[in-house]
């Protein structure tokens, strides 16, 4: 991996004491949304584009942060040919009529050396709650200091049947873990 873990506290503490939030940029083309979910034995993984992002992020005070993003069901792929048919079906994701699938943070608090963000995301039209773990990291070779740009891994699971995507439930399983890499760029 081409990036520097920094623990969360440290990139707080590094922060100013009177510093203000900060609004980040999302780089969809190197950001990716990774999930998984199993297949009989097998593990079949994914991959959704982010659509659009809204990501504020306050060293000084984490509860400000905020983070709200879509991603594009449409254009979703995962293992192969028949399971990204299957999933973007109308028994599982139903792509046509809900094309997005949304998150916003509702609360966002440290945890350890990372954050846990909570959060609402809606699938298939259906809103129920998530958290997700978040590790912050910087750039090699970036002063500890210079927070403009930034990868952010999310972790957490949801289980498809809480939002009516129980298509193929015989074969496939019902939790989704999901695995997202986020490269943000302070705006100017």
């Amino acid at each position: 991996m081409r990036l520097v873990a920094i623990l969360f506290v440290l990139i707080l503490a590094s922060a100013p004491a009177t510093a203000a939030p900060r609004e980040y940029s999302l780089d969809a083309q190197q950001s990716l949304v990774a999930f998984a979910w199993d297949f009989g034995r097998n593990e079949i993984r994914g991959k959704m584009p982010v659509a659009r992002a809204d990501l504020t992020l306050d060293f000084a005070s984490v509860a400000n942060s905020r983070v709200d993003v879509a991603v594009d069901v449409t254009r979703a792929v995962a293992g192969f040919p028949f399971a990204s048919q299957a999933m973007k079906g109308p028994r599982i994701l139903d792509a046509k009529r809900f094309p997005l699938i949304t998150f916003a943070s509702t609360r966002i608090r440290r945890n350890g050396s990372g954050a846990l963000i909570e959060g609402n995301i809606t699938v298939r039209g259906v809103t129920r709650p998530i958290t997700l773990a978040a590790q912050l990291y910087r750039q090699r070779g970036t002063d500890p200091s210079d927070l403009s740009r930034l990868a952010v891994f999310l972790t957490g699971a949801l289980n498809r049947s809480d939002f009516g995507a129980t298509g193929w439930s015989d074969l496939a399983g019902d939790q989704v873990r999901l695995r997202i890499l986020a490269y943000i760029e302070q705006d100017i």
